[in-house]
């Protein structure tokens, strides 16, 4: 694992695939308490392949080093410190990745960054004014007020719960024990993160990112959407209303994928979906 210290912290990230790369390179983001092993099925497979893959912990409540100074701005100020990243570390016209919580993100990045991303894949994502969707707008409020996280998070130390359609069972077919305990454990233990976490959730503005997806027309680079169909979180219907905000006015068009089966972590039920989708997108031209 290697660190990048940023201007508002410092991150964790693993780089999978050779720097000498006929592809452009990939970055991911991940969503809301989950970390860079989210990515690991794709990100390896992809850079088996020779893609050049970069996958970060970002600080969205499963991250192990306090990034105060990220999480004040919400959203948004992940958004900055993803730029940042490219920036430090030389990925200018990547693919950008992104998955729930993370596709806000990306959005966010998009919006006010559009310059530094060639390329875009979405998986199941927040977008407009569902940020974040139920069960999870009433769970995230709740983890917002601080000394509500250690205890609402210690109750998922059982995999029963955990595992629940309350918890990460709604949002992939077969949960992992141990990594969903692994995304569980920083909060559990470090009150930093706990403070992150919640200062984080705080600053999500559901008015916010529904004046940003419209914008998403405006990036000029290919799109391609890869929705997985069992989602209860984020529908289908959310997918095709975020494909047509990005439009077709681009180098080949925006593409809209279904994967049948498929939940909210379509990297993890289906990881070859996403790892076509971007072999794909990475042979497009860019404007």
């Amino acid at each position: 694992m290697s660190l990048a210290s940023l201007p508002t912290g410092t991150v964790d990230f693993h780089v999978y695939g050779p720097e000498a790369s006929d592809h452009p390179p990939v970055l991911f983001v991940h969503g809301a308490v989950v970390d860079l092993q989210l990515w690991d099925r794709v990100a390896g497979t992809l850079g088996a392949a020779g893609h050049w893959c970069w996958s970060v912990t970002w600080p969205l409540g499963s991250h192990r080093i306090a990034c105060p100074k990220a999480v004040a701005d919400g959203p948004r100020g992940v958004a900055r410190m993803v730029a940042d990243f490219i920036e430090d570390q030389g990925l200018q016209g990547c693919t950008l990745v992104g998955n729930d919580t993370g596709g806000a993100v990306c959005q966010y990045v998009l919006h006010h960054r559009p310059e530094l991303i060639g390329r875009v894949v979405l998986t199941n994502c927040d977008a407009f004014e569902v940020f974040p969707p139920q069960p999870f707008a009433t769970f995230f409020a709740l983890l917002s007020r601080r000394a509500l996280v250690r205890p609402m998070m210690a109750m998922l130390g059982s995999t029963a719960l955990r595992h629940s359609p309350v918890g990460f069972g709604l949002l992939v077919t077969d949960p992992d024990p141990g990594v969903t305990a692994s995304w569980v454990r920083p909060t559990k233990v470090a009150a930093k993160i706990r403070a992150d976490l919640a200062t984080l959730l705080a600053g999500i503005d559901p008015p916010d990112l529904a004046r940003v997806s419209p914008t998403m027309r405006d990036f000029p680079g290919p799109v391609t959407l890869v929705w997985g169909t069992a989602d209860r979180c984020f529908t289908p219907a959310l997918g095709r209303r975020l494909a047509a905000a990005f439009g077709d006015d681009r180098p080949g068009g925006t593409r809209f994928v279904e994967v049948d089966g498929a939940r909210t972590f379509v990297s993890l039920d289906d990881p070859q979906a996403v790892v076509r989708a971007i072999t794909e997108i990475a042979a497009l031209p860019t404007r």
